[in-house]
């Protein structure tokens, strides 16, 4: 927006003097030749002229935007300096009175100012932050491993005690068919009524919290023995995901995979089929199946580009790859090899060395094995020979993941003598495991490559169609399982941060970041002991905002924060991660969302200090001087943050808390009577934030539909007793520092609903174009005032549920907030946002981060269509400021004021 629009609008602040004024510019500008700047300022001047007794103040500033103009047109000065910096300091003692009579800014910092004999100033203390948060998250997450236990147990005694039938038939409830009928108005074989209930705690979900139910994928059959029997054993899980669920009200999805391909889920849902009826989700392929399965490994795969392998068979192979790689994660190591006459690597780049299996590479391997030709003749014993070198010399550097190693060879035939490469760098301790697809339908070579996987322990497997894939890729699991299972390591597993968009096909649901806790489930039989069975894997689902909110807001300060990530040193919560990019009307994940680097965000951190230390799971502290951006990346700050770390006990994470120095560095603490701070807390014109705890709400049902102001005001009233809204012995606690610290912004910040009230009821009236003033305190307490109906309002969506830049959030302080934290207190700062500030989908990486609610981003869905675009909203003009409380010598932010929302005509300049 330009500068000329800009000063346009703030004349609609000035509303005095025009007539004197009038004739003093007449005379100083005679003899200019403006016609050309008249015109182009037309609208304004109309403006003028059809209110004659505008300010003075307006009229100045229109002159001097008309000047400038002039100066363009005619190349010279016709005003002299003095003049014009006259007029600016006039304009601006004239705003900065408009600004402080209609926030009252000066009264309520008297109100603090009374108050300061009564208050206590305390400094954040980082290290005892960070480590009182780091006991809150492993208590929080320590929660889910017993339940996750729990279930591991139950499965693995109900299969002992299970005797297997071939002929068993067991009807049981199948997700995809339970509530549909045939033509003829019959429940469906393996369906039947299964009753669902939309259910707060599961974002609104139709579900059954007495009951799973299972899911099959469409290419594994349903009624299949070793399904019907593993169903049937599982049935005992049902009481413990009850029980699990009654013990810790916070579990979400709760569910065992079956290494036979079902997945039961608790509760139970609806499943819902692609567009051609397909369900293509197979628990087996989940992250947190496979790492729970398996150890972590290193694995090259081999293919065969030879001409034999042209048409049919390589497009197998091809998927064959594919498969193999979406079952490797963070913590493997893999790359891929090509051969024919010759060997080459399929990534020129990663020559003879193991690389991360995360997603970015996962699936730019998958990118260049799309452009696989076929030529020549295979020689395969050159390939092996260098795989073996790559995963030798890793093992010997203490590279790559130092545990499970594997070649997968790829290929129609082996016609060659491979005796001599395995005894020169495999035998006799064979510790690269070693398995191998044959492809095709031709069967003349398939002992030689059965020879290859039986003589390198691994395994051997025939894939003559693409229907085969799946089910014979997943078999290497098994084998890489089998010394788990033996020594019954009942290891349990972490993922990174994941959104399920297969599992869930709502928005709210499917764009929520969790991670998983999972832990594999084996067979006690003695028949299975020598040689080891895995039953599946069991595993529930921690909401990633959910564990943030254990880190509050208003502890870290107008500028600080929370993260947490991975010991690979990838984030699984920061306000700067932007997972999300838009597609049309719906946002959707970017493809490296779970792989995005600490040393991304934090790029301050050049030499890696603090990524390094955390990664290692190191307890310190760092400081680093920091830029970072307000208002979409628009505006700097120039801050210096204190960082503190500590790992999270049994798990791979470490969490971060950062601090900023000066405001951030003190937090005040007062205390009133709960009766008056009720009454003061039940005034129309306050709120508190929506996303903050000041109950807690999600441990008992009846609670889940009420809103935290809902619920505190309950509680306080004696209506609801049970409410988990004050410190305890509950290991549910909410904050009760919190509670009382709003209580009392209520009571101190009171008298300015009465000094508001009195400005609306004034016989002078507003000045035109002032909308709303508001005020927003440290503990996400909101007051505000709109001088403006809707009708006449142009910031309509100001401050409204979308508006999340400038509300209190579980990743941010209001924008407002934070830019007058960085500015001299009692001093206002003016600034104009661009509109898109004010769509939350205009700028979707600016608005969504790793705790962005969910059922917001489903309203926005339902409702985005409907609402007004952004650009039909006019421009605004915000000023905002300061207040403090002083105690000694220290000094905190007690809250600050956005008195004005003015807005700025359209224009055509």
């Amino acid at each position: 927006m330009s500068l000329r629009k800009q000063l346009v609008g703030l004349l609609r602040f000035c509303n005095k003097y025009y007539t004197s004024v009038q004739h003093s510019l007449i005379r100083t500008t005679t003899g200019m030749n403006c016609r050309s700047c008249w015109r182009s300022s037309g609208n304004a001047s109309n403006l003028e002229q059809s209110r004659p007794q505008r300010g003075r103040l307006m009229l100045l500033l229109w002159i001097i935007l008309s000047s400038s103009l002039c100066l363009i047109v005619d190349g010279q000065m016709k005003i002299s300096p003095e003049i014009v910096q006259q007029w600016a300091e006039s304009f601006g003692k004239e705003i900065a009175a408009l600004s402080s009579r209609y926030s009252g800014a000066k009264l309520l910092q008297k109100k603090y100012k009374d108050i300061e004999g009564v208050v206590k100033i305390e400094e954040v203390d980082g290290e005892e932050l960070v480590k009182k948060f780091a006991e809150e998250m492993e208590e929080m997450l320590g929660r889910k491993m017993e339940s996750v236990k729990r279930l591991a147990e139950a499965a693995e005694d109900a299969d002992l005690y299970h005797e297997y039938n071939e002929t068993l038939e067991f009807d049981y409830f199948n997700s995809m068919l339970i509530n549909t009928v045939d033509e003829d108005g019959n429940p469906l074989p393996l369906g039947g009524e299964f009753p669902l209930e939309e259910n707060e705690h599961f974002n609104k979900l139709p579900v059954n919290t007495q009951q799973s139910n299972i899911q099959v994928p469409t290419n594994v059959y349903n009624k299949d023995p070793d399904i019907v029997n593993g169903v049937y054993m599982s049935e005992a899980l049902n009481d413990v995901f009850i029980d699990n669920f009654q013990k810790d009200p916070t579990l979400t999805w709760q569910y065992f995979g079956s290494s036979t391909g079902f997945f039961r889920l608790y509760p139970g849902i609806q499943w819902t089929p692609d567009e051609n009826g397909v369900v293509t989700f197979d628990c087996r392929n989940r992250n947190w199946y496979i790492q729970a399965a398996t150890s972590p490994k290193d694995v090259i795969i081999v293919v065969d580009v030879s001409g034999s392998m042209k048409g049919l068979r390589l497009t197998i192979a091809k998927h064959t790859i594919n498969t193999i790689l979406d079952t490797l994660g963070e913590n493997d190591f893999v790359n891929v090899i090509a051969y024919s006459d010759y060997v080459r690597y399929v990534e020129p780049c990663f020559k003879g060395t193991l690389v991360q299996a995360d997603l970015d590479n996962r699936e730019h391997f998958k990118l260049l094995i799309e452009e696989l030709h076929v030529k020549g003749e295979g020689k395969v014993k050159k390939a092996m020979k260098e795989s073996f070198k790559i995963l030798n010399e890793a093992a010997a550097m203490g590279q790559g993941s130092l545990c499970n190693q594997a070649i997968m060879l790829i290929t129609d035939g082996a016609m060659e003598d491979f005796q001599d490469v395995f005894e020169q760098f495999n035998w006799p301790e064979r510790r690269v495991r070693v398995f191998t697809y044959l492809i095709g339908r031709e069967m003349t070579f398939a002992e030689n490559v059965k020879w290859i996987a039986c003589n390198n322990k691994g395994y051997y497997t025939h894939v003559s169609t693409l229907a085969d894939i799946q089910e014979n890729v997943m078999e290497y699991l098994h084998v890489l399982s089998r010394p788990m299972v033996i020594s019954h390591d009942h290891d349990i597993i972490w993922t990174e941060a994941s959104m399920d968009s297969v599992l869930f096909n709502t928005q709210a649901q499917s764009l929520l970041l969790m991670t998983s806790v999972a832990m594999p489930v084996f067979s006690k039989k003695k028949e299975t002991l020598s040689h080891g069975s895995l039953l599946g894997v069991v595993g529930t689902d921690v909401a990633l905002r959910e564990l943030m909110r254990l880190a509050p807001r208003y502890k870290l300060g107008v500028h600080g924060y929370a993260f947490l990530i991975t010991n690979n040193g990838y984030i699984l919560s920061h306000p700067d991660l932007r997972p999300l990019y838009k597609e049309g009307k719906k946002l959707k994940p970017k493809p490296n969302y779970n792989s995005v680097d600490l040393a991304e965000v934090e790029w301050e951190d050049r030499e890696e200090i603090l990524r390094t230390a955390m990664v290692k799971g190191e307890t310190g502290t760092l400081t680093l001087d920091v830029r970072t951006s307000v208002d979409k990346g628009r505006r700097v700050m120039f801050l210096k943050n204190d960082y503190f770390y500590t790992v999270l006990s049994e798990t791979p994470f470490s969490l971060g808390v950062v601090l900023t120095r000066g405001y951030g560095q003190y937090i005040f603490t007062g205390n009133v009577s709960v009766e008056e701070g009720l009454h003061d807390l039940l005034a129309p014109d306050l709120t508190i934030a929506s996303e903050w705890t000041y109950c807690e709400t999600d441990i008992d049902p009846a609670h889940r539909k009420l809103s935290q102001m809902q619920a505190v005001v309950r509680y306080l009233t004696g209506k609801e007793p049970d409410l988990e809204c004050k410190s305890g012995k509950n290991v549910y606690q909410s904050d009760v520092q919190l509670l009382q610290q709003t209580l009392f912004d209520a009571v101190v910040t009171a008298p300015m609903e009465a000094y508001w009230t009195a400005l609306m009821l004034n016989t002078t009236g507003i000045d035109e174009g002032v909308e709303t003033v508001f005020l927003g305190t440290r503990s996400g307490l909101l007051r505000f005032q709109r001088y403006a109906g809707i009708e006449k309002r142009v910031a309509k969506s100001f401050l409204t549920s979308t508006d999340r830049e400038n509300m209190f959030t579980l990743d941010h302080f209001p924008v407002w907030y934070r830019r007058a934290a960085e500015s001299p207190a009692g001093q206002f700062l003016y600034y104009v946002p661009r509109q898109e500030s004010r769509d939350m989908f205009r700028s979707y990486e600016a608005d969504y981060s790793t705790t962005l609610n969910p059922e917001e981003v489903e309203q926005q869905e339902k409702k985005g269509r409907k609402q007004r675009p952004a650009e039909e909203e006019g421009s605004i003009v915000i000023s905002t400021t300061t207040v403090t409380v002083t105690v000694g010598k220290k000094t905190a932010i007690a809250g600050a004021f956005l008195p004005t929302a003015s807005p700025l005509p359209e224009s055509n300049a």
